[in-house]
């Protein structure tokens, strides 16, 4: 089992002269798939394989904004999630489903994000996709996440930092519903890829991040953004009841995949000069993805 570590994209370091400090992509290995970790994967076949996933909702005892949730239901061979009017920034909680995981991770997942009746979300930052949680971080949030949905505009992949409850969300450009993520924890960074349907896999975000060796690994969805009005500088007062407004988000998730990250110890996935975007993607994405 396995915790993350995240990482920033900052300027370029060259790697230490005492070390070999570069990989190479002919160095680099993908993945390992099984194992402990691999355990934790979830094909979302069968109904009874929801029962792995825990709801932060229910072990930390906030309240359910989860709408629906169920697996091979709502969408054939998929888990299916709709949240309530709910957010994941700074302070303020959404829904999370989770494993508990220890050490270095990849979990690599196929996400589809839209509004309710089809198409891009209409609502301010829904969005949906991984996330990985300090445990207990309720008053200090500490978390690492990778969305698609609607930001502030239609059509995005959000990729976000929350260090003792400072959100920093950046925001880049897809075209298609389904996409294809991998949030992971190697070494001291936390890393966020992405891939639409059809496309290739890129970086979205390298963070430095300190957080613990287990977190909680797992899926969120959140939406309507603008229904807090008032309450959007209180996330004491808002995290305390379900807000009233017009959620616009269905999630589905084709499958979730844990695996092990492999690097050597002279390579430094935060420093880019150290191991390149192409080197980087190829130690986090599984063979032939």
């Amino acid at each position: 089992m396995s915790a993350v570590a995240g990482c920033g994209t900052g300027t370029a370091v060259r790697p230490s002269p005492s070390l070999p400090g570069i990989l190479t992509l002919d160095k680099a290995s993908a993945p390992a798939p099984g194992g402990e970790v691999g355990s934790a994967s979830t094909e979302f076949a069968d109904d009874a394989e929801l029962a792995v996933w825990t709801k932060l909702s229910e072990t930390e005892k906030d309240v359910d904004r989860i709408a629906k949730l169920d697996v091979n239901k709502t969408a054939e061979g998929s888990l299916y999630l709709e949240p309530r009017t709910s957010a994941w920034f700074d302070g303020f909680r959404g829904p999370f489903i989770y494993q508990e995981l220890a050490g270095d991770i990849v979990m690599h997942a196929r996400v589809k994000v839209t509004g309710k009746d089809g198409g891009k979300p209409k609502r301010k930052f829904s969005l949906g996709g991984l996330m990985a949680r300090q445990p207990g971080s309720y008053e200090k949030p500490n978390w690492v996440s990778v969305t698609t949905g609607t930001g502030d505009q239609p059509g995005k992949v959000e990729v976000k930092q929350t260090r003792d409850g400072s959100s920093k969300p950046q925001e880049i450009a897809v075209k298609s519903e389904w996409v294809e993520m991998v949030l992971a924890r190697v070494g001291r960074a936390a890393v966020a890829l992405y891939r639409e349907d059809g496309g290739e896999w890129k970086v979205g975000k390298r963070w430095a991040a300190d957080l613990p060796q287990v977190l909680q690994w797992g899926l969120t969805a959140y939406t309507d953004w603008d229904s807090y009005n008032t309450l959007k500088k209180d996330a004491t007062k808002a995290n305390a009841k379900l807000i009233k407004g017009t959620p616009d988000l269905k999630m589905t998730v084709d499958f979730v995949r844990f695996l092990r990250p492999e690097l050597p110890e002279y390579a430094d996935p935060l420093n880019p000069s150290s191991v390149p975007d192409k080197v980087l993607i190829k130690a986090l994405t599984p063979a032939g993805a």
